[in-house]
């Protein structure tokens, strides 16, 4: 399972808004004899690669697979028919599918006479998925993960407000990676005026769907020769606004292709992406932004890359104003995943897990 589920990892970006989703076939000794990802949206299910790569060896075999097999017809055909038609006698899977549609395949398996288990390494696969999981049991808001860059001492920036670069080369490189897999990549108004970013994908993946760009920027005072801005017809712009913000400034960006929404609530301006198709964002920054989403309990994962430096007390706080919190009745959150950047050190956590029903 821990080779189907890093197999799963070679769909991200690629495969939204379906799962990543990975698979091994193990013949009778326990050994491979097939692998399979499923790696593009509308392409082969990881199950069906799986079993064309095992060919004959997939009779009686053992299919390993991160997430229940599908069993309905959508852009390809049921998963749970390849595995019948393939003479697989056992199918373990990490997680259920929570889809309407796409759910239930173990019980299709299991009535056809295979032996089915549930929930080796589940979480491991929730986490993976947790995007995918989120949006198909939370549909009034997206998926929301905030991404920060401090020093040791929780600073984004040093005293006279530089935040290039506290963070170095290979986190910065990762941070594109990990922009492909998302639908939106978002930045508070200060942080787009101060820091001018193109908030693209410009790493080894090309996604799919370039991600909307969103500047939550309550008096859309975002200035028109912002990159964002000046590319917001090659890219898609939008503006999380209010709806006090200025009717001139307003115009003036959706006369330069921006699209301007104009929300009563940062909660709803988060319900009014996820209707407009926005299942998963990735905050950015700044530290205002983030820690209003936090208090405001938006913020489902924490991608947080700590750099080996101290910028002391006079620097940027991550989590400016965040109300105080008892030891005892403080949140805990869940640790995902911890390992080095170069220098730095990535630690992933999330609010919740996202785990389906058994």
């Amino acid at each position: 399972m821990l080779r189907a589920l890093t197999l799963a990892w070679r769909g991200w970006g690629r495969v939204s808004p379906n799962p990543l989703v990975g698979a091994v076939v193990l013949g009778g000794g326990g050994e491979v004899v097939g692998e399979g990802w499923h790696s593009e949206f509308g392409g082969p299910h990881a199950e069906v690669e799986a079993l064309r790569a095992a060919r004959e060896h997939a009779r009686g075999a053992t299919l390993v697979v991160t997430l229940e097999p599908c069993r309905h017809q959508g852009k390809t055909p049921p998963c749970t028919e390849a595995i019948r038609s393939a003479g697989v006698t056992r199918v373990v899977a990490a997680i259920r599918d929570p889809g309407v549609d796409a759910g239930g395949g173990l019980g299709v398996l299991r009535a056809a006479g295979i032996r089915v288990e549930l929930g080796v390494e589940a979480a491991a696969a929730a986490a993976q998925n947790a995007p995918f999981l989120f949006a198909r049991t939370h549909p009034a808001r997206p998926f929301v993960a905030l991404k920060l860059a401090t020093s040791i001492d929780g600073r984004i920036a040093d005293s006279a407000g530089r935040s290039q670069w506290v963070s170095g080369e290979e986190a910065r490189a990762w941070v594109h990676w990990l922009r492909a897999g998302f639908d939106a990549i978002a930045v508070g108004g200060t942080t787009a005026l101060k820091d001018d970013p193109q908030l693209t994908v410009r790493g080894a993946i090309t996604p799919r769907r370039p991600p909307v760009r969103v500047v939550f920027d309550r008096r859309a005072m975002l200035n028109p020769t912002a990159a964002l801005v000046r590319t917001a017809r090659e890219t898609p712009t939008w503006v999380v606004a209010s709806t006090d913000a200025p009717a001139a400034s307003v115009a003036s960006l959706e006369d330069a292709g921006v699209q301007v929404l104009r929300p009563t609530s940062l909660t709803m301006g988060l319900t009014q992406l996820r209707e407009a198709g926005i299942e998963s964002v990735l905050c950015e920054g700044g530290g205002a932004l983030g820690a209003r989403l936090l208090e405001a309990g938006h913020v489902d994962r924490l991608y947080w890359v700590q750099a080996p430096v101290w910028l002391g007390a006079g620097a940027v706080a991550a989590f400016p104003g965040m109300p105080d919190a008892a030891i005892a009745s403080a949140p805990r959150w869940i640790p995902v995943e911890r390992r080095a950047l170069g220098q730095d050190t990535l630690l992933v956590l999330d609010r919740e897990l996202c785990l389906p029903a058994s």
